[in-house]
């Protein structure tokens, strides 16, 4: 039960993480919504992606590996997100460099108890985010976009992409193919580190990393068989396969990013994976990882298939709009990906409620 009491508020911090991220997002896109501070909308991409994404991430481990110092990983990295806003100084930056370094070192001790591909892959990725982190705070309070942000997608797509190759063990993978899989991520990694002193050839090698990890999820991921299940897992893979599509979408534009077929196209390279692929993935293993985290039930409900839908065709729309260099679609898509996301908060929160109900109701 300690666990669980010191997950709840690290939960409720990266959940209003989200809620501001979606905020400044909106705020970014021309919304005409106040503002908190009068750089608010530059706090949207760190809000998402260490904030929120980057919370959840850490405390799911700080709850598996069960020692008290990994809650500091969340800790560190909810506070520093909450600080960017607040006080918009090098303290919330830093705090979250702290909290992605003991967030690397929890991957090193479930490296040491699981030595395999999965999770070698899910240790890189938290390095990257130390690395990412690093780089934006010694550039703060300019982000430098392309040395940053692709030290953040390794960080989110090598974690879950590593998740995902774990689960898939169980299908007995054909010989090859974790080696294949950690040549793609590491691929992935050295585009980013190449982008530096190449921005083109770098951007073209982590492209390609993202459309071969795509390929090899839509292939090897067990998504594929679920798929062909009922209820909750039919709905996880319902989630799990347009996100690696997305995946593989965001690859291809960041291939072609440098030859800038049109003007916003690394926006949609961006929303591709951060949005298609990896909200995608929180939406699918949420019905799995709250439960454990939280200790309540949350059981499926067919209504889910609301915020999922929701999520693509939000995204859809405003990726059709950054190809045809449309402001208008681009801010309705931008306003129905918000409103998947909280509709997401509200239907866990109802599900979440429902679950207790049950569970007091069945007789012991």
């Amino acid at each position: 039960m300690g666990s669980h009491r010191l997950a709840f508020p690290l939960l409720g911090l990266a959940f209003l993480s989200l809620v501001l991220g979606i905020w400044s997002g909106l705020v970014r896109v021309g919304w005409p919504w106040p503002s908190l501070t009068p750089d608010f909308w530059l706090a949207h991409g760190p809000l998402m992606v260490s904030g929120f994404v980057g919370t959840l991430i850490a405390v799911e481990r700080a709850v598996a590996i069960g020692r008290r110092w990994g809650y500091a990983a969340p800790a560190l990295t909810a506070a520093g997100a909450l600080v960017l806003v607040a006080v918009p100084l090098w303290l919330g930056p830093l705090l979250i460099v702290l909290g992605s370094a003991v967030l690397a070192a929890l991957f090193g001790v479930i490296l040491r108890r699981q030595p395999n591909p999965s999770t070698v892959a899910m240790l890189l990725g938290a390095a990257t985010w130390v690395v990412g982190n690093l780089l934006w705070l010694s550039s703060y309070p300019d982000l430098d976009v392309d040395a940053v942000v692709l030290w953040w997608m390794a960080f989110v797509v090598l974690i879950i992409a590593g998740e995902r190759l774990e689960l898939s063990r169980v299908l007995r993978l054909p010989r090859g193919a974790d080696v294949a899989f950690l040549l793609l991520a590491d691929a992935f990694v050295v585009g980013a580190a190449w982008a530096a002193f190449d921005l083109g050839a770098g951007s073209v090698l982590s492209g390609m990393a993202l459309l071969g990890l795509s390929a090899w999820l839509l292939r090897f991921d067990i998504a594929r068989i679920q798929i062909r299940q009922k209820e909750l897992s039919r709905f996880i893979a319902a989630a799990l396969l347009p996100g690696y599509a997305w995946l593989g979408l965001g690859g291809l534009f960041l291939a072609v990013s440098a030859l800038a077929p049109f003007p916003l196209v690394y926006d949609a390279m961006l929303h591709a994976v951060f949005l298609g692929f990896v909200i995608s993935m929180i939406f699918a293993h949420a019905l799995i990882i709250f439960p454990a985290v939280l200790g309540l039930p949350l059981p499926y409900r067919r209504w889910f298939y609301g915020h999922l839908l929701l999520l693509h065709a939000g995204l859809a729309l405003r990726i059709v709009g950054d190809v045809v260099t449309s402001e208008p679609l681009r801010q309705w898509g931008a306003l129905l990906n918000g409103v998947a996301l909280v509709w997401f908060l509200v239907d866990t929160g109802i599900a979440v409620r429902q679950g207790r109900a049950e569970a007091l109701s069945t007789p012991a």
